[in-house]
């Protein structure tokens, strides 16, 4: 299990005020060495980026790492050239939906035995890790430091404290954790990478909309923007099993999966029961990975009471997150037991309530990271599971203060991308990079 701090315990690190360095002086440092281009008006020199991200396509979240790290990019290093450096399973569909929004980016797939990575490797300058649960791939990583030998860096993952990665990410010129229980857990074991700073999921910056899709499913099911709501059930564990062949049954994960799907999804259901008949919106539950669409028709669906269930629609297929980001943003608001779809949803400005467990990562957390943290339920705690309903019907009921609070939100996270996407940018274009210091006050 993660060792949590108590609630609203917030880290205490920001290289952006400093007791050694007035934050004056830092930005001076940081931005000195483009100051002379953008005085003369010449355009930054392209800077090739090996992008390390794509974990797997069976999750919206993790598929949406992807193209948010990539908008991200485009919008604050815009003299950046991505590759994208994915697993080798990558779907089709996703590459698809991936290379839409950014028809010049190449995604070159395996290992750096392979011919494509081996050469976007050799004409990269610098190798970025993207958002995930972990260091997800600390093997590539290695082989680039041993085989590439350029820098490094890491852009929003969770750190659980591994102390084989710990001497990796030390070598890194700057790590970035998605929240702060990671970046406390990351100085505690002594990571001494140059910079350790907290910076959003990718996730939220994903802006790949398939409008038509959404609509049509709306349409069909008789949805009206603003008007519905929408639910995400969860295991407690992954069922890999279901999803992969190589993965073997876990009959301990199995077993604790059970023994909790009932307790977990009661708050959940009865959300659902009192949206319906007080608020007189309409739920649509959603999967956030391919084996939740049985998971809500099983634990959901079946189980509302018969004045409800016509009032609720499930999807009877896993979907892109594409098609997801259109059908959220015309969310009345989002509630459930995952946090990427509640990611996509506050991206976009979108209420959205998120229920964990101890056997998730510390992701969860960045919710007070940004500002949401009554918006964020322990399901171990039998308090917050009693509470969870009545603070889904009182965000739905208030849709202009919700609306406000996500929009809050969002901007906190959009100004702390922005800074971190200049530090990274200014390192990579000057002789002089960021610079991890002490402060006494929290993320911003």
């Amino acid at each position: 299990m993660e060792d949590h701090p108590p609630a609203r315990r917030r880290c205490r690190t920001s290289p952006f005020t400093s007791p050694r360095i007035s934050r004056r002086a830092w930005c001076a440092q940081v931005f000195a060495g483009l100051a002379g281009g953008w005085a003369q008006g010449a355009e930054p020199r392209r800077v090739r980026l090996l992008l390390r991200s794509g974990w797997q396509d069976v999750n919206i979240g993790d598929i949406a790492h992807t193209p948010g790290l990539l908008a991200l990019l485009e919008g604050h290093w815009p003299e950046c050239v991505p590759t994208v450096w994915t697993s080798t399973g990558m779907r089709a569909d996703v590459a698809a939906m991936i290379q839409r929004r950014f028809p010049h980016v190449t995604i070159v797939r395996g290992s750096l035995k392979d011919p494509a990575v081996r050469a976007a490797a050799e004409s990269a300058e610098v190798l970025l890790h993207g958002s995930g649960p972990s260091l997800v791939a600390p093997r590539d990583v290695a082989a680039w430091v041993d085989t590439i030998g350029r820098p490094f860096g890491v852009y929003g993952i969770t750190y659980g404290g591994d102390l084989v990665q710990r001497d990796l990410l030390s070598r890194a010129a700057f790590v970035f954790f998605r929240d702060s229980v990671s970046l406390a857990r990351a100085q505690r074991v002594g990571i001494r990478a140059p910079v350790l700073e907290w910076a959003p999921d990718a996730a939220f910056a994903m802006d790949i909309r398939d409008s038509a899709a959404a609509d049509a499913w709306l349409q069909r099911h008789g949805l009206e923007p603003g008007k519905f709501a929408g639910c995400i059930p969860r295991y407690r564990f992954t069922p890999c099993w279901q999803i992969r062949n190589s993965t073997s049954f876990d009959p301990a994960r199995h077993r604790r999966n059970e023994e909790m799907v009932e307790s977990d999804h009661v708050p959940l259901r009865d959300a659902i029961v009192r949206v319906v008949r007080e608020l007189k919106l309409r739920v649509a539950v959603a999967p956030e990975d391919v084996t939740q669409v049985e998971l809500g028709r099983r634990v959901l669906l079946k189980r509302l009471p018969p004045d409800v269930q016509p009032r609720v629609v499930g999807r009877a297929r896993f979907w892109l997150p594409d098609e997801a980001v259109a059908e959220y943003t015309r969310n009345a608001g989002l509630f459930g037991l995952e946090m990427h779809s509640p990611i996509l949803c506050i991206g976009h400005g979108v209420p959205a309530i998120a229920g964990r467990f101890a056997e998730q990562t510390s992701q969860d957390w960045m919710w007070e990271d940004i500002g949401l943290e009554d918006w964020l339920f322990d399901f171990d705690d039998p308090d917050a599971r009693a509470r969870f309903p009545d603070v889904v019907v009182c965000m739905l009921a208030e849709p202009e203060r919700s609306r406000q609070r996500a929009a809050e939100a969002r901007e906190r996270v959009r100004a702390r991308r922005a800074q971190t996407l200049a530090a990274i940018r200014a390192w990579k274009n000057s002789s002089v990079g960021p610079h991890a210091h002490t402060s006494e006050r929290g993320p911003i």
